[in-house]
Order: structure tokens, then C-alpha cells, then sequence
């Protein structure tokens, strides 16, 4: 592993952009598909970050596997229609998110990743809606990972890329994002504008109210790595 790079990842609902309407959509036509009346919106929410045949179960425990599945395949139709009518305005991306990006890209030593629950596809129509193909040189996504919190997606990323923990940070905004960088043994920054309320990120080093936040907190942990 080379001690001179350094590796951001980036989780993606609720961190880069804002999907919820997109996700509640979804959701509401997977419980409208098994007839059963859909949550509250905060519940809705509350399951974004973990891959569907987890957050299914957490809402609706009273169903078996196989109308799991059946919500999961109705989830994925509805917010692919969703997707493919509005383009990026179904899934936006949050202020500063792209000038964060534009800024750490042009660090030659800091590699740019993202973990996310979304599908490849997904994460492959979001990238494209903002031109974003540059940036992410691993992208890991749940077609190929447990769900979080499990680190296997930032400990493929890590391998991917030859970086060490000490220089790796997880940024994102639900509980499951920082306790998957804290079982991966790496710095977990929290963002207060997602879809997890700032107390349930008590495991992160830090929690960010704003993107231009994000250097200071990089090169501190940075700083302490090198120490």
C-alpha cells in the first residue's frame, strides 16, 4: 500500500444528492404493489443506506419473502421510471457537493470512491445525469456487498486502491454509514443535511454542516495519520 495516497469515500442518497422524493415514490408504489398501506415518510427514509432485501424487511416485518421480493422488484421499477422521466432532477445533487468534488479531484494524491446501497445501474444513471464519470475511481455498489453497516464495501474499496486505513474516510449520512467505516476501522464523517438525524451519528469523528467544511476535517485526520 502506498503511503502517499489518500481515499475519500463518498456514500450517495442523503450525502451527494437529494433522492428522497424519488425514494418515498418508490417505496410507497412497493407497499401499494403488496397491498399494504406504506409508512410514514421518516420511516420511509430511515431504511436509506441499507440494500433493499434488508430495508424491506425492517418496514414491513409482517410480510414473508417472497412479498419482500415482490416490493423490492416494484421499488426498483418505480424509481427507474421515476429516474428515466425527471433525469438528475429526481435525484439532485446537494449545494457544494460538486465543488467539494472538483476540489479534492484535482489533489493528484487523493483517490475518490463511493459505497452506496443503490444498485450498479443507479449509481451508473446518477453518475451519468451529472457528468460525474470522472471522479470515482471505485464505486461500490449492493449488487456486489452484504449491506451496510458491513465494511466489505470500504474494504474493497481499500483494496482497490492500495490504501491504508489511517488515510481512508467514509463521508455519509445515516447511522449505517458510520458504524460500516467504524467496523472497517477507518474515520467516519457524518453530514448533518441527510436523511438521519445528527444524534444518531454519534460514532463519527465529525459531523459537517456544510461541504466547505469537508477540507479542514480531511487534513486534520490526515495530519494525525502521518504523526
Amino acid at each position: 500500500m502506498s503511503d502517499d495516497l489518500k481515499l475519500v469515500i463518498f456514500d450517495v442518497d442523503g450525502t451527494l444528492v437529494d433522492s428522497q422524493a424519488a425514494i418515498v415514490a418508490a417505496m410507497t408504489a412497493a407497499f401499494e404493489a403488496v397491498g399494504v398501506l406504506p409508512p410514514e415518510r421518516s420511516v420511509m427514509l430511515s431504511i436509506v443506506g441499507l440494500s433493499l432485501d434488508r430495508a424491506m424487511p425492517v418496514l414491513a416485518p409482517e410480510l414473508d419473502d417472497d412479498l419482500h421480493v415482490t416490493m423490492i422488484e416494484a421499488y426498483k421499477a418505480a424509481y427507474h421510471a421515476n429516474r428515466l422521466t425527471l433525469g438528475a432532477a429526481s435525484m439532485p445533487l446537494y449545494p457544494g457537493a460538486r465543488e467539494a468534488l472538483d476540489a479534492l479531484v484535482q489533489i493528484p494524491e487523493v483517490l475518490l470512491g463511493v459505497a452506496t446501497g443503490k444498485s450498479r445501474r443507479g449509481l451508473d444513471a446518477m453518475i451519468e445525469a451529472h457528468g460525474l464519470e470522472k471522479y470515482f475511481v471505485t464505486r461500490q455498489v449492493a449488487d456486489d456487498h452484504p449491506s451496510k453497516p458491513h465494511p466489505s464495501m470500504i474494504f474493497t474499496a481499500m483494496a482497490e486502491t492500495g490504501v491504508d486505513r489511517g488515510r481512508t474516510v467514509m463521508i455519509g449520512d445515516t447511522e449505517f454509514d458510520m458504524a460500516m467505516a467504524a467496523a472497517a476501522g477507518v474515520a467516519g464523517l457524518g453530514v448533518s443535511w441527510g436523511y438521519h438525524p445528527v444524534h444518531m451519528l454519534a460514532p463519527a469523528r465529525a459531523v459537517l454542516g456544510r461541504f466547505d467544511e469537508l477540507p479542514g476535517q480531511l487534513d486534520s485526520i490526515w495530519t494525525e495519520a502521518a504523526a
